[in-house]
């Protein structure tokens, strides 16, 4: 019988669930000829570890998160929710990769005026600067039809001048995030370039969020934060790049239904926290076994979107 056989090992005490691929290993036999034996290698879900992670974090009643991550060099993920959410800033990001898309279709440089604006909107999350990009690219119409070659099936354009109201999910923003930091790119090397390091520019009030899941300062990210007007509830976004132990880590947490912005920010830096140690415990070439710690911690910001 040809194949790989699968054994279901049954998790106790709290301890991960892990199946076993079992796969053949040579071995001497009485007549000296090699004989094949299995041998299980384990695999885990991590999915499902990441979603006992989150069940576990301190989200409000009312309030909702999800969460994706991605190990750059191993390509292992996980991902956790399916809802859409308002992006608020974070679809600055988006702003901006579409005009460098276009840019690129239409064989020219960013003007001066329009290098002013990206550099406004993602290193301060200037809301004007935002609201001109808008424009230049077409709005709505125009970030649907980059974000259709991007590979972002469940995010939609905000209606009219209302980007902050885009609609997404948190693997979209995970395939976003591919988009500039990975090599397989619709973007050439010098958009990714530009857009990594005004991501890793963020002023210093702002530097929450992904962030608090990298254990040194080579982050580059972009959040977001928009108080709801008729619930006075919070969304706060974050997506960016992390480095823990050598490895680099992308990570896109987003989250609605907060009471403070406050809360919110604590909420997204856990999860944040609790997906890269997922990953990093579980991934490809790593031990299997432990437990990943969750600890969350709240960070002042400066206002706006």
């Amino acid at each position: 019988m040809g194949g790989t056989a699968y054994v279901t090992a049954q998790a106790h005490s709290g301890a991960p669930a892990v199946s076993s691929a079992v796969t053949p290993s040579a071995s001497a036999s009485d007549n000296g000829e090699a004989s094949v034996q299995p041998v299980a290698q384990p695999t885990v879900d991590r999915d499902a570890l990441l979603a006992e992670a989150v069940r576990g974090l301190p989200v409000e009643d009312g309030a909702d998160v999800s969460v994706a991550v991605l190990d750059v060099d191993s390509g292992e993920g996980a991902s956790y929710g399916e809802d859409t959410f308002d992006t608020a800033s974070i679809v600055k990001v988006d702003i901006l990769a579409t005009l460098l898309l276009q840019a690129q279709d239409a064989g020219r440089q960013l003007t001066a005026a329009e290098q002013a604006y990206a550099t406004a909107m993602i290193e301060h999350s200037d809301n004007d600067s935002a609201s001109a990009l808008w424009r230049t690219i077409g709005g709505a119409k125009g970030l649907d039809a980059a974000n259709e070659r991007f590979g972002l099936t469940g995010t939609e354009g905000g209606d009219g001048m209302l980007w902050g109201l885009t609609q997404t999910t948190a693997v979209d923003q995970l395939a976003l995030l591919q988009q500039v930091f990975g090599e397989e790119s619709e973007l050439d090397a010098a958009s990714r370039s530009y857009l990594r390091e005004l991501m890793g520019r963020i002023a210093a009030g702002q530097q929450w969020g992904v962030s608090a899941a990298g254990d040194d300062a080579a982050w580059a990210l972009k959040n977001g934060w928009l108080p709801r007007t008729a619930t006075g509830l919070w969304d706060v976004n974050s997506i960016g790049r992390v480095t823990v132990g050598g490895r680099d880590f992308l990570v896109a947490v987003l989250s609605d239904g907060n009471s403070t912005k406050e809360k919110g920010i604590a909420l997204v830096e856990a999860a944040a926290r609790a997906a890269v140690s997922v990953v990093a415990e579980y991934g490809a070439g790593a031990r299997t076994g432990g437990t990943a710690s969750v600890t969350a911690s709240s960070s002042a910001s400066a206002s706006g979107w």
